[in-house]
């Protein structure tokens, strides 16, 4: 007999007819009442697929999976998953790093660019007619040569630094103990490195830890010709003190992927020339996307022949 999966949240069309087609899957999605239904069948699944920028694995739902014994999860991120309720019971935890890294390291440089040469906002001005009419379009930010200040040196902050020599930027980091082996200056002080930057790149981990890491004080110190790029998690950057320091001049400008709410953008942002916004796709490419999908098939492969996962979930 098959696995009983329960997939929640949507996933790539092509991975969901891999994972229909290798297992018994049922989607919550489809149910009218998803916690009545929970009530009654969340006993039958032994695995849970899920995604790191969609629903996650609440405690709520480890709770009502009774059987769970495998959660492969689309995404780099774990601040979704309870992963204290996963390990508590034993229940094993996959999840897709390494295979983003470099279209997340794109992104942040795109936006990096796009904020600081205006480009985005330059095709705005071409095809509203403003430059045929004789309007002359501002000027940019020089980033070749620029200082980069990265929040967070993990897997993709590494490959973002790495990014930046091609750009012949300096670069220094902030996180809370030095990595070991990394060519980069090492910032204990996060209001230091944002005093020192051009350009500050968030690229840590999301969760109670990192919340509102970057707020007014650090926007502060990043200063009136200052940018904020962020890459990571909503939570990590206080965003109403963001829109405030965008809104006075307090900061140049800004480069975002990811939102507190998502997918509901502040309004305020969606008003302002010197921000950016993309809809959370740092990791969208044919190729990543599909990299992904096969490491999710992966890890719930390996767990069901073997006890363990293809990529362990660090513990929380």
């Amino acid at each position: 007999m098959k696995h009983r999966i329960l997939q929640a949240g949507r996933l790539l069309p092509a991975l969901e007819q891999r994972l229909a087609a290798d297992y018994a899957l049922h989607r919550l999605a489809d149910e009218a009442d998803p916690d009545a239904f929970l009530a009654r069948h969340g006993a039958d699944f032994a695995g849970l697929v899920t995604s790191a920028g969609g629903t996650g694995a609440p405690t709520a739902l480890i709770g009502a999976l009774p059987s769970l014994r495998v959660i492969s999860s689309f995404g780099v991120g774990l601040d979704r998953i309870d992963l204290t309720a996963a390990h508590a019971r034993g229940i094993a935890v996959g999840y897709t790093p390494d295979v983003l890294n470099d279209c997340v390291a794109d992104t942040a440089f795109a936006l990096l660019l796009d904020v600081a040469r205006r480009t985005a906002e330059a095709d705005r001005f071409v095809r509203a007619g403003r430059w045929a009419s004789g309007q002359v379009f501002g000027l940019g930010r020089k980033v070749s040569g620029a200082r980069l200040g990265i929040v967070g040196l993990g897997r993709i902050g590494q490959t973002i630094a790495r990014r930046a020599g091609g750009f012949d930027m300096d670069v220094r980091y902030h996180s809370r103990r030095a990595v070991a082996g990394a060519p980069w200056a090492h910032e204990p002080a996060l209001l230091e490195l944002a005093r020192w930057a051009d350009f500050l790149v968030v690229i840590t981990a999301g969760g109670t830890e990192t919340r509102h890491l970057i707020e007014a004080q650090v926007l502060q110190a990043l200063g009136p010709q200052g940018f904020l790029v962020n890459v990571s998690r909503g939570s990590v950057v206080d965003e109403a003190a963001l829109v405030q320091a965008l809104q006075s001049g307090a900061i140049a400008g800004a480069g975002l992927d990811v939102y507190q709410d998502e997918p509901r953008v502040p309004e305020a942002l969606l008003s302002l020339d010197n921000v950016v916004l993309l809809p959370h796709v740092a990791s969208a490419t044919h190729e990543t996307r599909r990299a992904m999908a096969e490491l999710v098939l992966a890890n719930l492969q390996s767990f069901f022949a073997t006890g363990r996962v293809a990529v362990v979930a660090p513990t929380a």
